[in-house]
């Protein structure tokens, strides 16, 4: 896929950086900063917070070489934080020798240098929250980009007793999750990914240096396995204009009759980049699956 290390380390760093409007400044001056051990990360809590009811937690990923407030700047999440009344935590990955921040997802995708034991630390990281603050925990949800989307499916497999569903955009799950995903009970999973992402393939790929990934239909169908859904996909009639191309471009399929609480699912983006410019429909469409799953 790429000719050299330098050039996919390069390629990936592109994500949402090169395509947000805006400024991190704006929104950090809306957020609280909180140390959970590695630095102050982001914590956004909307005005439902002072009703004293439980909300919803929501922890969204940055991909490699982004930052949790670029990621927010780029899928608007603090605005849909205070719309629908969840918390929202947007952390930091390390950072590596070339300055880019990264998340220990997979062999695959995105450790060049160094450990990192990325999936307890924020697995911490929910915990500490709520312990804090009024949150359901039985409505406790991760989303990612890119490098993100590869570490919402590691959190999946690793913390399925805490995390109700997951939504990863444009990642992947572990090349051989038989062997390296085992939950504990099922999680709601949605893979959202473009057929023109030359970046992480929607038919899979590898990455020099690292290793190689998936296709989206196996990362959804590996779920379907892993939560006892019939194994042949359903998919929805009518589809949804989630990208800024003209018409309708997103497929919606899903795998009928998983085990209570688990979910598999794939929004296909046809001709979508690895950055796409989501319409206003896009994000409430997956908050709103994420909603649909609670654990109890």
């Amino acid at each position: 896929m790429f000719t050299n290390k330098k050039h996919s380390i390069r390629v990936i760093a592109a994500l949402a950086i090169g395509l947000v409007l805006g400024t991190p400044a704006a929104l950090a001056q809306q957020d609280i900063f909180i140390d959970f051990g590695r630095g102050p990360e982001a914590v956004h809590l909307p005005p439902q917070i002072e009703s004293g009811e439980a909300l919803p937690l929501v922890m969204m990923l940055h991909g490699y070489g982004s930052s949790g407030l670029l990621t927010d700047i780029y899928l608007g999440f603090t605005e849909e934080a205070d719309r629908r009344g969840f918390i929202l935590v947007k952390p930091n990955g390390r950072v590596d020798i070339y300055g880019n921040r990264f998340w220990n997802a997979t062999p695959a995708c995105c450790q060049y240098f160094g450990q990192s034991n990325d999936s307890a630390y924020l697995r911490h990281v929910i915990d500490s929250l709520t312990q804090r603050y009024a949150i359901d925990e039985g409505r406790i949800y991760v989303t990612g980009h890119s490098n993100g989307g590869f570490m919402s499916h590691r959190m999946a497999c690793d913390h399925a007793d805490r995390i109700a569903a997951i939504a990863g955009i444009a990642g992947a799950t572990w090349a051989d999750p038989g062997a390296n995903c085992t939950p504990t009970e099922p999680v709601a999973t949605l893979q959202i990914h473009g057929t023109a992402d030359l970046t992480i393939l929607y038919n899979s790929g590898c990455l020099v240096g690292l290793g190689c990934y998936p296709s989206a239909r196996f990362t959804a169908y590996s779920w379907a396995v892993l939560n006892g859904c019939e194994l042949q996909p359903e998919t929805a009639q009518e589809q949804r204009d989630f990208t800024a191309r003209a018409g309708a471009e997103t497929t919606l399929q899903a795998y009928p009759n998983c085990d209570a609480g688990g979910a598999a699912a794939l929004w296909t983006l046809a001709v979508g980049s690895h950055v796409p410019a989501f319409t206003s429909e896009f994000l409430p469409a997956m908050v709103d699956f994420l909603f649909t799953y609670e654990k109890r």
